[in-house]
């Protein structure tokens, strides 16, 4: 059996009131402001934070507006780092050149105790 449709309406300053079928990611509407029109309704899942002692870097989340105008309707990945939305192919191009950074942040520690050691540190 499948599981109950959610849906969810919220006020547009364009076209009233307007229900939306909500996909089981999306982390809710708290906050929705009746001033935002149809076309920038949007359905967001939770942050995936990158944060390095205790500073927040990055965050990225499941994102899609269902009534969108001039970008696509389907579900993407928001990434703030880039302020732009990806498909899952350009998620994964994304995280390969993350591991390639992470690889070369290590070369310049694993430098840096080459250094210190040169040094006598």
């Amino acid at each position: 059996m499948h599981d109950p449709i959610r849906t969810i309406t919220l006020p547009t300053a364009d076209h009233g009131l307007v229900t939306l079928a909500e996909p089981s990611w999306c982390a809710g509407h708290t906050g929705h402001d009746a001033d935002t029109v149809r076309a920038d309704l949007a359905h967001t899942g939770e942050d995936v934070v990158l944060a390095f002692r205790g500073r927040h870097l990055a965050a990225a989340c499941l994102d899609q507006a269902p009534h969108a105008e001039l970008t696509t309707r389907e579900p993407r990945v928001s990434v703030d780092l880039l302020g732009a939305s990806l498909d899952a192919r350009a998620v994964y191009e994304l995280a390969a050149a993350l591991d390639g950074y992470a690889d070369r942040l290590r070369d310049l520690a694993d430098q840096l105790l080459v250094i210190a050691e040169e040094a006598g540190q």
